[in-house]
Order: C-alpha cells, then structure tokens, then sequence
C-alpha cells in the first residue's frame, strides 16, 4: 500500500512563494512522496523591479511576467484567493472564480509567502482615487491615464483643465516612488512633442517626500545626487512633508499646500497581507515572527519569509529587510530547510548581507551602492540594467526585454493606449471610445460595491477587476488599476 505523500502548501506567487517552489523541485526532482502546490492571485510571476518601465513605455508588459506554469513543473498550481488559515487543522480554505468556488487545501508543511499590501493610513481620499505600483494591472494603468490624459489636455477646448490633467503627483521618495516619478517624467516630455496644443512647459511630474533627501536607503550623498539630477530635468521634489488627502482634481499637503492634479501615484506605505493577523503566532508589526531556520516559533511546519515574516539577523540582532534579493535567498533556505526536516536532516540558519541597492532615475542616469561603493550616472544606470536582466526568470524573457531596451534606443516611446473596456457592437456606433451599456455598467458597479447611478467612467477608474482578459504567453493580464 502506498503511503500518503508529505504535503508541501505554499501561499503567494511572488518572489518567496515561487522561488521556493523552484528550489523545492529543484531538491526533491521526481519524488513521489512530496506533493507541491502553490496558491497565486495570478497564473504569472510579476518581476516587480521593472513595473515602472512598463508604465513609462520602456517595455512591453508581457515581457516582465512569466508564466508560472513554465517555472514550476510538477508544482500543482491553483490560481485563486486564500480566504482563511486554520493552522490547529493544518488545513487552508481558498477560492477561485467569479462565483468564488470553494476548496480546502489540507498541508503537511504550509509556506506563507503572500507578500504586502497597500497602506493609506486612512487618509482622506486615497483608496478611492490614489494610483499605486504594485501590480501589472497598477503599470497599465497609469500607463493608459498619462495618456488618456494628453490626448484630452490637447483640445482647445480643456484648455482650463490642462494643469490639473497634466499635474502628476507622487508620493513617496523611496525606490518605487523615484523610478515611477523619473520614468513618467521621461515619457510625458517626450510624448508631448507630438500634440499640437501642448508644450512641455505644461507637463509637472511632482514627488513628494516625507525626509529631507530622496532614496534614503542609498544615503544622503545618493540621494542629493539623484535629487540634483531629477530638478534639471524640470521635476519638482517637495521635501519634509506628506500627503494629506486627495480630491479629484487636488492633492492637499501636510504643510497646506494644495496641488492641482488629478492623478496621485502612492507609494509611501504598505502593510503585511491583513490575513496574517487572524493566525495565532507572535507577529511584529503584522509580520510573523520566525526562527532563523525560518519556522515559525509555535506552530512547527509552519514557514514563512519575505514580507511576511521577521527574519532575525544574528549579526545585527535586528531583522533582515523584506527585500526581493532577501526573499530570493529566504526562498532557497527555507526549501531547503523543509526538505532537511522532512529527510531527518539538520537545518541550517538564514544568513546574508545586502549586496547592493539600486535605482533607476531616468535618461539612462542610476545611482547604486554595491558592495559599500557608491555609483552613480550611466555606470549605475548599466549596472542596474545588467542585474536586474541577470535576475529575470527564464531566457526567452531576457531575449525580449533586451530588444525593447534597443529598440528604445532607436524609437521614441509608443503611445498606445491599452483599452479595458468593451468596443461598441453596433457597426453604426462611434468606436471613437470604448462603450459600456448601463446593463454592463450596473453589473459592473454591483460587482464591486458602486451605486449603480455612478458613471461607466467612474466604475472605470474604481473598478478593481474588468471581466475582459488580454491573454498573453498563457499569462492572464488583469488591466485593473490595483
């Protein structure tokens, strides 16, 4: 009689929950006896360093997710939502599809990899109307609005709502929010040249930052160099201050100063995934503390890593950062680990230094700290090319991420903008702008918690997810705005 196999269930297709799952293939081949599955929102990997090159036009978006069927092969996959963790029964309720089908997972060994999620800190306005940069649908469509918003800024007639229109506000000077900024700045004043009513004095890409220099994980030298090129490329950097709120055609400051914009990119604050505080283990700051083997500390068999886990750093005594190089290696020891404990091996202990930490600011200009040395300008901005392609899953992705960044060089950025809604079916209707029906439209608002009275173009720009897919290398790409 063949015996049960060892259940391995991880949660989250990010960096930890996919690399582990890689490593654990890669260290039990084809043995029978261990069961691998993973549970992924997505059916890809989004290589989350090169989003904000999707949203400037630098790359095409299919080119940075890979399927994550094509990197796992034996690993059963279930793309779905993991709604409840019972860890007294070792088992994980989860769900699929648009009439959420329900399913329980049972595990021997569980990974919670599910990554972070945006914080607003309940400021007034911003989970309805900020943008943020965390998925590729968040990519697509900033993407769309930059360009929504100058081809209506080039009528004559929105000539009194070009500077709210071309206002584009972000929040936040760490790493996302400086690549997003410099990367919309560049395809903003490059696109302008091709409409006729505008000019690039009218374009304002604005950040602001809550400390007194930009990247500050960088140091300040760094960070004052990156600050001095960004000003001379015409963007405002607004220090010492927060966002306070947000309407629909203003952004309102903590210091009082209100700009006049109607787009807010955040990318000041994110929390662990919220299901993390209903599981009963110690947690710091919504994050489960865990062994330096990575095994939580009261529920043996439970593992976790990257943005969900306080991983102590003997040689600091502090916690290791939850960042993707960390969560890549967390995922290669963790593997590991369980495949020890599941062979009667020993385990051995979570140990790394950060080798480096780089920024792209735009117009082939970086600045990096590698190894303690400082970089900066093209070397930095060719380093950060060169690693980061180093890093991208699997060959053919490289191949086509490498034509775009030529063709970059020779061809100025597209501008097409990326559709989410339904053409018109009607051969004599306008197919000038996508149409939506109000049956459409109140299904639509209905699925996502809208008062049916509000516009399509309100459920537009609040919707969540659309229920048109654009499929691309088996990858579903959801062009929902978070």
């Amino acid at each position: 009689m063949q015996s049960k196999p060892t259940r391995i269930l991880i949660l989250g297709g990010g960096f930890g929950g996919v690399y582990t799952a890689i490593e654990l293939e890669r260290v039990f081949g084809r043995d029978t006896s261990v069961e691998i599955t993973l549970v992924s929102r997505d059916n890809f990997f989004l290589f989350t360093p090169m989003l904000h090159e999707v949203a400037a036009s630098d790359l095409d978006l299919a080119h940075i997710v890979n399927p994550i069927r094509k990197l796992v092969r034996r690993t059963n996959l279930f793309v779905g939502q993991v709604d409840s963790i019972d860890l007294a029964g070792k088992r994980v309720m989860v769900s699929h599809g648009a009439e959420h089908h329900a399913h329980e997972l049972e595990y021997d060994h569980l990974v919670l990899a599910m990554g972070s999620v945006t914080n607003f800190y309940g400021l007034p306005g911003l989970a309805e109307r900020a943008l943020t940069m965390k998925t590729l649908g968040d990519g697509i469509y900033l993407r769309n609005q930059m360009i929504a918003h100058i081809e209506q800024a080039d009528f004559e007639c929105c000539a009194q709502l070009r500077e709210p229109l071309l206002t584009f506000v972000v929040a936040g000077g760490g790493f996302a929010g400086v690549e997003t900024a410099a990367g919309l700045n560049d395809f903003l004043r490059e696109a302008v040249k091709f409409y006729p009513n505008l000019r690039e004095h009218m374009i304002r890409v604005v950040l602001v930052h809550s400390g007194q220099v930009i990247l500050p994980e960088l140091g300040e030298k760094l960070g004052r160099y990156a600050q001095k090129k960004l000003a001379a490329r015409k963007m405002e950097i607004i220090l010492g201050t927060r966002v306070a709120g947000v309407t629909d055609d203003s952004v309102q400051l903590a210091n009082g100063q209100t700009i006049r914009s109607n787009t807010l990119v955040w990318t000041a604050g994110t929390s662990p995934n919220p299901l993390l505080a209903s599981l009963p283990c110690r947690q710091e700051r919504g994050r489960i503390l865990v062994n330096e083997d990575l095994e939580t500390q009261e529920w043996p068999g439970v593992w976790s890593l990257g943005d969900c886990a306080c991983v102590p750093d003997g040689s600091t005594g502090r916690f290791h950062p939850p960042t993707a190089q960390h969560a890549l290696r967390q995922a290669r020891f963790l593997a590991r680990n369980i495949a020890a404990t599941i062979r009667g091996g020993s385990r051995k202990p979570f140990r790394f230094k950060t080798l480096g930490l780089l920024a792209a600011i735009g117009r082939r200009t970086g600045v990096a700290n590698i190894l303690g040395i400082n970089f900066s300008g093209f070397l930095a901005w060719w380093l950060w090319r060169t690693i980061y392609l180093s890093k991208l899953p699997r060959f053919e992705k490289k191949i086509r991420v490498m034509l775009d960044w030529t063709l970059d060089l020779l061809f100025s950025k597209d501008l097409v903008q990326f559709m989410t809604l339904r053409g018109a079916k009607d051969p004599g209707q306008t197919m000038s702008a996508p149409i939506e029906s109000e049956p459409e439209a109140a299904v639509a608002s209905a699925r996502v918690g809208i008062d049916p009275k509000t516009s399509a173009l309100d459920i537009k720009r609040r919707a969540h997810e659309v229920d048109d897919l654009a499929v691309v290398d088996s990858v579903s790409v959801h062009p929902a705005r978070r």
